[in-house]
Formats: C-alpha cells, structure tokens, sequence
C-alpha cells in the first residue's frame, strides 16, 4: 500500500510538471512571437513651434539671434532654398514658422512668401531640402451687388480686399468703360466672386466667376471661361471682351481737361489745341500700356516733361507726358505689353499740379481717345462654344434666381456656395 502511495504521487508529479512544460513553452513561443513582430517608429516628442511675423527692416539672421537658434544652420537653410526662393531679404508683414528639437536644432522653416505661396524647407537625412508651395485655400462663392454712388471703389465698399475686388471688376472691363469718364450714380453692377479661406478664415478674394454691369442703361455682362489652358473672360455671345487698347491708362481717376482744338493754356495762357486727355490723379499713380507696342521715344520733351511714346501696330501711337519718373529699362526699342506700368503720375514739364497728359495718334494725326471703337480680338472656338454655353445658362439662372436685394445683402456678408 505504502509503495501503491508513493508510485501516485510520482504519478501526479509528472503530470504536474508536464502540464507546467507545456504551459511555459506556449507562453515562449507567444513571446517570441510578440518578440518578431514589427516594431513600431519610436513615438517622437512634439517640436517646439516659434512663429511670428516679419517686422520692418528684419532679416533671418535677426531671427535666428533673437531664438538663440544655431547660426550654422542659418547657411544651410539658405543654401537649400537658394534655388526655390532666396532668403537674403524677408518682407515686413509675412508670417514665418520654425520648428526645432530638443536639442535646438532645425526640424522645419515655412515662410509666406505671398498670398498664394509658401516656402517650406524641412530635415532629412541628407540635410535641409526646400520646395515652394501653393496655398491650399478653401473656395466659397458670394454674391456682391451694389449700386454706383460717385464712384465703384465707395460703391462697393471699404477696406483692402474690396479696394482690389474693385480694381479686378475694373480690369474685366477696362476695354468697354472708362470708370474715370463712363461712370453714372445709379448705374448697377452684380459679382459672383471666389472668396478664399484658411483655417475657416477669410483671407482674401479669389476670381469673378460672372459679373454684369448697367453702365449708363447698357448692360455689359463677363463670363470667366477655361479652354485649352485659356482662360479668359467673354460676353453673352461667346466675344472676347479683350481688345487691342485698353480705354484708358490708369483707374478711377477723373478727367481734369479734354480733347479741343481750342483751350486756354493755363500756364501759356493762350487758346491752343489740347489733341489729348488729362487725367487727374496724385502724384506716382502708375500709368499702363494701353496696348502691346514698342517704345519709340522715353526720355524729357519740352512743355510734357517726362514723356513715353509707343508705336502699336496699323500705324497707331499712344503718347504719356508729364511723369513723375519713368520706370525702370523703358527705353527705346523695349518692347512692352498692355498693361504694363511704363511710368508714374507727376507734374514735370508745362503742368499745374500732377496728372497725366494722355494722347492717341493714327498715322501720327491726333485722335480723341473717347471716340474710339476697338474691335473684339477674338471668340470661344466652335468646338468649345457648347460648354461655354453650357456654364453661362448656368451662371444665368444662378444669378436669376436671386434679387438685387440679395446681392445687396450678400455684400454684408452673406456667403453662397455655387
């Protein structure tokens, strides 16, 4: 009985024992398991962010002297953006952000260089690498509807961004109304605009999708349309409200004296032809290029001071006296495209206070600026004319079924999506 007791217990022993080899084997093979399975990336503590914004007459090297950040790195940071945008001179306003490590040094730089682009340079493993970046907006249409009251600046309202939403609608239809001289009170205008956001935030506006405009009982209405690559803004029959001359040099300035062939001289003060138009406007206002040409006299001439004349094609030549100062390399034979500033109101020469003395000469007769009828350059190509149809019924009825009261409210604030 004694030995029966014994052999049990050895019995029971082994069992135990094999059930604990068994259990811890499984728990090896577990771990081991565990053991080779991937690895995740460390988990990296949050950077320090520093951000600001550019002050008057500051440079980078400034920056980095007021965080206490490695002047080292500084070079770096310079040599890998040299190709994508140069970090010599930051302009006052524009906001940067840096991020660094623990030990201080740089994980990233982002620099608004405007509006529509950021420069980014990030660490890697070979150094600093940099590209530029557009700014990601988020895009909301509104509506904007106003009625004329002494002029389209006022009209549409204060402020930055509506000052350039003015100067945009203007552009549009800167071959159809000369907003210094066509302009009536009570003459009605009507915007779909992009408005751009960023982190829920107004920043600025975007394109006029469509806009109308009642100038004076006639309406002119400008469709933004894409084809090919061109884009480019069209009339209600697919025309190009683009031409060969713009009508007038610069924006929102009045007309102080006409085209006569018999005016009293102020300075002179004698009746002699005045074959041009005087715009008033202050001093270093920038003067364009009414059309593409080529500069065929820019220097000082007698009683207009400083004088521009470009020769255009069919024998046209348009003529701006009495800047200020001419910009920079217009000289003669520089060829120059509608548009482009050429020089700045002044009062140099036989001029009473500043404006611009503008004239316009056929075969080198004078003409009157505000008789001409320009012909439209070009249409919506047949192939395309079904979509571009197709977007203006669009706009049409969008714009339709919303009263003038709502796009008078919609200028407040109010904002559509299309």
């Amino acid at each position: 009985m004694e030995r029966k007791g014994i052999f049990r217990s050895i019995s029971i022993l082994i069992v135990v024992l094999a059930v604990v080899f068994f259990a811890t084997k499984s728990n090896l093979h577990f771990i081991q398991r565990q053991n080779t399975a991937p690895v995740p990336d460390a988990v990296q503590e949050p950077c320090k962010e520093i951000c600001g914004t550019v002050k008057k007459g500051e440079t980078l090297s400034d920056i980095f002297k007021k965080y206490r950040l490695d002047m080292g790195e500084l070079f770096k940071l310079k040599e890998a953006s040299a190709d994508v945008h140069s970090l010599r001179y930051l302009y006052p306003g524009r906001t940067y952000r840096i991020t660094v490590n623990d030990d201080n040094q740089i994980n990233s730089f982002k620099y608004w260089m405007n509006d529509d682009n950021i420069l980014n340079i990030w660490r890697s493993d070979s150094g600093f690498s940099a590209e530029k970046k557009c700014v990601e907006y988020e895009k909301r249409t509104q509506y904007i509807g106003g009625v004329i009251k002494d002029n389209l600046v006022s009209s549409i309202g204060e402020g930055g961004e509506n000052l350039k939403l003015a100067l945009q609608l203007s552009d549009i239809y800167a071959w159809d109304i000369d907003f210094n001289t066509d302009l009536r009170n009570g003459d009605e205008f009507r915007i779909a605009v992009e408005r751009l956001y960023l982190d829920g935030e107004f920043k600025k506006y975007g394109d006029i999708l469509f806009a109308e405009f009642i100038n004076q009982g006639e309406t002119y209405n400008a469709y933004r349309f894409t084809y090919n690559g061109n884009t480019d803004y069209f009339d209600s029959e697919g025309k190009s409200l683009r031409r060969t001359f713009l009508k007038a040099p610069l924006s929102f300035r009045r007309i102080s004296s006409g085209f006569s062939n018999h005016r009293f001289h102020p300075i002179l003060k004698i009746f002699r032809p005045h074959h041009g138009l005087d715009y008033a406007a202050p001093r270093g206002t920038p003067v364009s290029a009414v059309g593409d040409g080529a500069i065929v006299f820019s220097g000082r001439k007698g009683q207009y001071g400083k004088f521009v004349i470009i020769r255009h094609p069919n024998g046209w030549k348009t003529c701006y006296g009495h800047l200020s100062r001419i910009a920079k390399n217009m000289r003669r034979g520089k060829k120059v495209r509608q548009g482009q500033i050429i020089g700045y109101v002044g009062s140099t020469g036989f001029a009473t206070g500043p404006h611009l003395h503008y004239e316009v000469r056929i075969h080198n007769k004078p003409v009157n600026p505000l008789g001409l009828k320009l012909p439209q350059e070009r249409s919506v190509p047949a192939e395309f004319f079904a979509e571009f149809r197709d977007l203006k019924n669009q706009m049409d009825n969008r714009i339709a079924s919303i009263t003038f009261q709502h796009f008078a409210d919609a200028g407040k604030g109010k904002n559509n999506r299309l």
